[in-house]
């Protein structure tokens, strides 16, 4: 028993997720490290070993967490965050969705996870385009 305990264990660890740890909030001026305004450079982080020392979240999945303003001064006229981090419990309670909203001071947020390695690079989730385009159709619809 001992030993069937020792190897689950170990096959645990062996297989933890790498997840890229970044937040355009500790940009300066001008710098867009984490993909808020360009697209997210891959070659420019290294992704992190969830159950690592180096991760500042510990977590079994990814997520990555949008924010943007429905009007600001930064370069395209849109304020922008965007968090990218090891994550241990999903709002949605799971994996490989995307969830979003409008906070009521008008932020729209979308947060998305994923339990892939590396899978919080991507710039906008295909999936998550596809969900937003049907829920305002069905918020369209709904109106009417």
């Amino acid at each position: 028993m001992v030993k069937v305990t020792r190897n689950i264990m170990n096959f645990a660890i062996d297989e933890a997720v790498r997840c890229y740890q970044c937040g355009s909030d500790g940009d300066g001026p001008n710098e867009d490290n984490c993909g808020a305004y360009t697209k997210f450079d891959k070659r420019s982080h290294i992704a992190i070993e969830c159950n690592s020392e180096e991760s500042h979240m510990p977590g079994s999945f990814c997520m990555k967490v949008t924010q943007q303003s429905p009007k600001g001064f930064i370069w395209d006229g849109r304020w922008r965050q965007v968090i990218r981090r090891c994550a241990s419990v999903a709002d949605t309670g799971v994996t490989g969705v995307c969830n979003w909203g409008v906070y009521d001071n008008g932020i729209y947020w979308e947060e998305c996870y994923c339990s892939e390695d590396e899978c919080n690079g991507a710039s906008f989730n295909k999936f998550s385009k596809v969900m937003l385009t049907l829920s305002l159709g069905i918020a369209l619809l709904w109106q009417f």
